[in-house]
C-alpha cells in the first residue's frame, strides 16, 4: 500500500500494515539545499524539491507545501517578513497596526492572484505531479478566530477579544473567514489532499470553553461550510482533548492532531472510532533527547495508540536544532512499532 493508500485506509477503519507515519519538516529545506531562508521560501521550485529530497532521505510518509504561517498575512498585505538563519520566518510589519484598521481591512477577491502565492502553487504543482497519486501533500491554514493574531499581533488580539468592542470583533473575524474559504478552495484545486486546520482559539488552553461554544465554534463551522473531508483539526500545539467531542458532533471533523500534552487514551476514548486520532511526539524536548530516549517515547505512543485503530504518528513542526540522528532514530522506531 502506498502511505496515501494507508492513510485512506486508517481513517475508514480498514486493515493496513501499519500506522501513517507524519513527519513534519518544513525549515530544514533551505538548510539541505544550502539557500538562504528569505531566497529559499520566495521559490516554490525550491521548497517542492527540498520535501522531495527529505521524503526519499527520511521515508516518511507526507510532504507539505505549507512556507511560514507569515505567509498568510504576506496575502492579506504583509510588507515585512523577518528570517533567521536559525528560526522560523515571522512577521515584522502588522496588517493592522490599530482598532481603526478593521475597518478598511479588505480581503483580496482571488487570493491565487496574488504575488506571494504564486510560490505556493508553484510547489504544490509539482509535489502534486510527483507524488500527488502515492503521498499525503499537506497544506496549512490558520482558523479564521486566530488568524487576527498574526495580522496585529497576540496582545491587541487578545485584547479585543477579552473586552474589546464585539462588533468590530466579529466584523474582522467575517473578513478572515472568507480569506480561510477561499485558502481551502485554493489548496485543494492545487493538489493538496490533506489540510491542517490550525485554530488555539479553538483550544481551551486560550479561551474557555464557554467563549468557544458561543463564540469560536460557529466561526469554525462558517470557516468549514465547504465541507470537512481532508481537515485535520490541530490546536496548534494546544491540548484540544476538551473540545474533540464538540468537533465531532458540531464540525464531523474525523482527523485530530492533539497536543504532546493530551492523554492519548483520553483522546482514543473521546473519539471512540469516530476519527482518526494523532499521537503526537513532542519535538520541542526531543532536542535534547538521546537516541534512546526518542525511541522509547516513540514506542510509548505507539504502544498506546495503535491498539485501537484509527491511529496515526506525528510530529509538531520539526525545530532546526533538532539533531539529525534523532529524526532518523525516531522514524526508525515510528516504521518499528508500528507495525500491525
Amino acid at each position: 500500500m502506498t502511505p496515501l493508500e494507508i492513510l485512506s485506509a486508517t481513517i475508514s477503519g480498514q486493515a493496513s500494515p501499519r500506522v501513517p507515519v507524519f513527519c513534519n519538516l518544513l525549515d530544514q529545506g533551505a538548510k539541505l539545499l544550502n539557500i538562504p531562508p528569505k531566497q529559499y521560501f520566495a521559490n516554490g521550485e525550491y521548497v517542492a524539491d527540498a520535501q522531495l529530497k527529505m521524503l526519499q532521505h527520511y521515508g516518511h510518509d507526507n510532504v507539505w507545501s505549507a512556507h511560514y504561517v507569515g505567509k498568510e498575512a504576506q496575502l492579506l498585505g504583509c510588507k515585512d517578513i523577518l528570517f533567521a538563519d536559525n528560526g522560523v520566518p515571522n512577521v515584522a510589519d502588522f496588517v493592522i497596526k490599530s482598532w481603526d484598521d478593521i475597518a478598511t481591512f479588505e480581503i483580496p477577491e482571488d487570493i491565487t492572484q496574488q504575488p506571494t502565492w504564486q510560490a505556493m502553487d508553484d510547489c504544490l504543482k509539482i509535489l502534486s505531479s510527483e507524488v500527488g497519486a502515492t503521498h499525503p501533500i499537506c497544506a496549512y491554514v490558520t482558523g479564521s478566530t486566530t488568524l487576527p493574531a498574526i495580522l496585529m499581533g497576540m496582545d491587541k488580539w487578545m485584547e479585543l477579544v477579552l473586552i474589546g468592542p464585539v462588533e468590530l470583533r466579529d466584523e474582522l473575524v467575517r473578513k478572515c473567514s472568507l480569506f480561510v474559504q477561499q485558502q481551502l478552495k485554493a489548496y485543494r484545486a492545487a493538489g493538496a489532499n490533506v489540510i491542517i486546520y490550525a485554530n488555539p482559539f479553538g483550544s481551551t488552553y486560550f479561551i474557555p470553553k464557554k467563549r468557544i461554544v458561543d463564540w469560536s465554534m460557529p466561526w469554525m463551522q462558517e470557516d468549514l461550510k465547504q465541507g470537512t473531508g481532508s481537515i485535520v483539526y490541530y490546536g496548534g500545539m494546544a491540548p484540544i482533548n476538551s473540545v474533540i467531542e464538540m468537533v465531532i458532533d458540531k464540525l464531523k471533523v474525523n482527523i485530530f492532531y492533539p497536543a504532546p500534552e493530551d492523554d492519548i487514551r483520553e483522546s482514543m476514548r473521546l473519539i471512540n472510532g469516530k476519527g482518526l486520532t494523532s499521537g503526537v511526539l513532542d519535538d520541542i524536548k526531543m532536542i535534547h533527547w538521546t537516541e534512546q530516549q526518542t525511541r522509547d517515547e516513540v514506542k510509548r505512543i505507539m504502544t498506546l495508540g495503535k491498539t485501537g485503530g484509527h491511529f496515526l504518528f506525528g510530529t509538531g513542526f520539526m525545530p532546526l536544532k533538532l539533531p539529525e540522528e534523532n529524526i532518523i532514530a525516531m522514524l526508525d522506531a515510528a516504521f518499528k512499532y508500528g507495525r500491525y
